[in-house]
């Protein structure tokens, strides 16, 4: 039995266990310090939390100043927040002169429920995907929620780090290395690969375990980091494989099918599918609910699957 946990939570006690390792470490937040877990830091160190209350143009040039003065800036909101309201300022106050910023978003996605379309974030992957020198990373779990925080407070540049309000299984182990940039292997196939990124990768696992049983052999692979992708991996699975099907929580313009399709377009074309929010604004439901409506399950990954291996030449 898997473990279930919480990326928010993991995130507010990394926060935590940096603040010990250095003063430096300053956390920001848009009056949403008990959804995002941020609140966590604000408890054991009070003078280096800042509510900037609703105002997120704000939150983003002061952690850019912060960071130029020295310090390592965590900015936090809900993920249409943080990256909606404030993208200029993102942009021209952070990515354009290279602040040290951390932009980490919590209720990413359709799973955020009932909040409905306004609150669901499907547009952010895309956008901060889009400004140079932006990071973007997708954590699958909280173990690796921890080690990309972890990884992004020493990291030189902006990045964006999104995270879900589901709780998730434990899929990472924690002797697993983390490397800003690189995916890895989490199962074994030959016949398709299936690329994910945060709670996708879950469903893109029993997906493949539905494809065994029909003689299918499905690799997985965690694409974490959706800027600067890792291109390497990318090439050597659609190489053995011969097909590939990426499966994310985001809708399906500018996220990591497009991250994905734009290095096989180069380096290796071949058959690929594309499991997504069919360029839709979300709704509002019961988190599994929407996930079914929206083809975000494992049958949909088995129907992509088998799309992708009947165009494979030969």
């Amino acid at each position: 039995m898997k473990r279930i946990l919480s990326t928010r939570e993991e995130y507010g006690r990394t926060l935590v266990r940096l603040g010990e390792r250095s003063k430096d470490i300053v956390v920001l937040d848009a009056d949403l310090s008990g959804s995002t877990c941020t609140r966590t830091f604000a408890k054991r160190f009070p003078k280096r939390f800042f509510n900037m209350g609703i105002s997120e143009q704000d939150l983003i040039c002061t952690a850019a100043g912060m960071s130029m003065a020295g310090k390592i800036a965590f900015a936090s909101s809900f993920a249409i927040f943080i990256t909606g309201r404030c993208w200029e300022q993102i942009r021209n106050s952070v990515a354009l002169p290279g602040c040290n910023v951390n932009i980490v978003s919590t209720h990413g996605g359709i799973t955020v429920g009932k909040d409905g379309a306004s609150h669901q974030a499907l547009e952010d992957i895309a956008v901060m995907r889009a400004i140079p020198t932006m990071t973007v990373i997708v954590p699958a779990d909280a173990v690796e929620t921890r080690k990309a925080i972890e990884a992004a407070a020493w990291f030189d540049g902006p990045v964006y780090i999104r995270l879900t309000r589901a709780n998730l299984p434990v899929i990472a182990s924690a002797e697993k290395p983390f490397r800003i940039g690189r995916g890895w292997q989490v199962q074994e196939g030959g016949d398709v690969t299936i690329i994910a990124i945060g709670m996708m990768l879950q469903i893109a696992l029993e997906g493949a375990e539905l494809l065994r049983k029909e003689g299918i052999s499905a690799r997985v692979i965690n694409m974490v980091t959706v800027k600067p992708v890792d291109e390497y991996l990318i090439t050597l699975c659609a190489e053995e494989t011969g097909c590939v099907v990426t499966a994310e929580e985001h809708n399906i313009c500018g996220g990591l099918g497009d991250a994905v399709g734009e290095v096989l377009l180069r380096r290796h074309p071949v058959p690929m599918e594309r499991v997504a929010v069919r360029d839709s604004f979300g709704r509002s439901g019961d988190p599994q609910a929407l996930l079914d409506y929206f083809d975000l399950n494992p049958p949909a990954i088995v129907r992509a699957a088998k799309r992708a291996i009947s165009r494979k030449k030969g």
